[in-house]
């Protein structure tokens, strides 16, 4: 439905950061947590009173969604229920850590109305779980998952992180292998990268090259592939019917409302966000305004992360103008290498392409 929106809650809350994590969450206090709920709740509610469209995908992620417990939970999302218009087909997703009282957590989820679940999976091996700062082994993971499906969800995503310390392509293979045999619907794959602040940026790690990361990447793409998952986004696999509807509105450049510090919006045209601050958050600060959203150039850069890439008949019905010649022709250099497809109906970027979306959009930008 074009004229629905989606609504993502961020949790801040993490019983410790991550080595690698640069979002936003803090180790919260009981009252500092009950506070956060209260205030999330009523910015809920203000937004909802701010526009009569439907929702069609409900995402709550982290931080560590799965340290809330029935109650918190429970007040959340009848918050987005008594504030929101939900779509019959509504897609309610949540994250999981696995290990943080999961069978508990996984339960309460299910009799709340999620009907899909992530769970951060990052890593078959252990001591790469360990060197990540991950609290959980591969067997806590592989747990959880089989006790969602065991609990009835049918739409389960796995998180895997690929250029991690050390790692070569017998520990990824392990890793992907791993992952297959646990059968989820969907897999989201990430590249690490080093964020400043991090303590991984703090300490003497030794990561692959980037051909080395590259290796990884087409390894893990093709065998994914191979065992029927489309490639449906830079960082995202699915079965048939089992693509992110949440994550596709933001790669289709579609609104959406983020409520939480350090969550952004995309709404009424316009791109703002929450500061980084669980405590202005709490004392009720208005959101930073980031300027106007739906630009030719954003339009064209999220599009291309998606293997269907950029659609002409799209950019001209939303535009009112057709794609430049001089766009085309350097998509066609880029073509020659390997890099991306040009059709008479679109451009899309290959594996290889997708390694270097970012040069390629870039230089794409200079002749819209």
């Amino acid at each position: 439905m074009t004229n629905s929106l989606g609504i993502y809650i961020h949790i801040p809350f993490c019983v410790k950061k991550c080595r690698y994590c640069d979002f936003y969450s803090v180790v919260p206090s009981t009252d500092t947590k009950n506070r956060y709920i209260d205030r999330l709740c009523k910015e809920i509610k203000k937004w909802g009173g701010q526009t009569a469209r439907p929702i069609d995908t409900l995402y709550i992620g982290g931080g560590t969604p799965s340290l809330l417990d029935e109650t918190e939970l429970a007040a959340i999302i009848r918050a987005v229920k008594e504030s929101f218009t939900l779509l019959p087909e509504v897609e309610i997703t949540v994250e999981v850590n696995p290990g943080d009282n999961t069978a508990e957590f996984l339960r309460l989820a299910k009799r709340l109305g999620v009907n899909r679940i992530s769970i951060g999976v990052q890593s078959a091996n252990d001591d790469e779980l360990k060197t990540l700062g991950r609290r959980h082994s591969f067997k806590d993971a592989a747990q959880a998952v089989t006790l969602a499906k065991e609990l009835g969800f049918s739409n389960i995503s796995a998180d895997i992180m690929i250029g991690l310390p050390d790692s070569s392509e017998a520990s990824l293979q392990k890793s992907i292998d791993s992952i297959l045999a646990l059968d989820t619907e969907h897999i989201s794959a990430y590249i690490l990268k080093v964020e400043k602040g991090t303590p991984f940026a703090e300490t003497s790690i030794k990561l692959p090259d980037e051909d080395g990361i590259a290796d990884q990447y087409l390894q893990m793409c093709r065998c994914f592939k191979e065992a029927g998952y489309e490639h449906y986004e830079i960082s995202n696999f699915a079965k048939a019917g089992y693509q992110s509807r949440h994550n596709n509105r933001y790669w289709l450049d579609r609104e959406y409302i983020g409520i939480g510090p350090a969550a952004h919006s995309y709404f009424k045209g316009k791109r703002f966000y929450y500061p980084k601050d669980i405590c202005a958050f709490i004392s009720g600060t208005e959101v930073i305004q980031d300027g106007s959203g739906g630009s030719k150039e954003e339009f064209i850069m999220l599009a291309l992360r998606l293997s269907r890439g950029l659609i002409f008949k799209e950019y001209e019905d939303r535009f009112g103008e057709k794609i430049s010649e001089s766009l085309i022709s350097r998509a066609l250099f880029f073509a020659k290498a390997g890099l991306c497809v040009c059709t008479d109906t679109g451009i899309s970027l290959t594996d290889e392409g997708m390694l270097v979306s970012n040069s390629i959009i870039g230089e794409l930008y200079e002749n819209i």
